[in-house]
């Protein structure tokens, strides 16, 4: 029996068909649709913020104790602590800003 076009075609559109509808119940979620990810991210940030503060304060408070210049130089290392932080939570803010790229961004145009 010898298959003709039409049928080699036929077969293949029904291929790509379940292919297609594999690929989309297999894709790999986006990071936001994991449960409960905002909340992780936030905490993220919080942790990152005071990471920063938390690291300024103990250079600084060091560093005054051992050049006797309390409580300048902690007072000047908790704000640049603080800053860190704040730079440290913004990036992450963009990460998560971060559209998802596919295929499909053709087809929208």
């Amino acid at each position: 029996m010898a298959e003709t076009d039409q049928d080699r075609k036929a077969r293949l559109d029904a291929l790509e068909a379940k292919l297609a509808e594999k690929r989309v119940s297999d894709a790999p979620k986006r990071h936001q649709d994991e449960h409960h990810s905002q909340v992780q991210m936030a905490w993220r940030m919080v942790i990152e913020l005071v990471a920063g503060l938390g690291i300024g304060l103990g250079m600084g408070y060091g560093l005054d104790l051992v050049l006797g210049t309390s409580p300048w130089l902690m007072i000047i290392f908790v704000l640049l602590g603080f800053a860190a932080g704040v730079k440290t939570m913004m990036r992450t803010a963009r990460e998560m800003q971060v559209p998802e790229t596919s295929g499909d961004e053709t087809e929208r145009n």
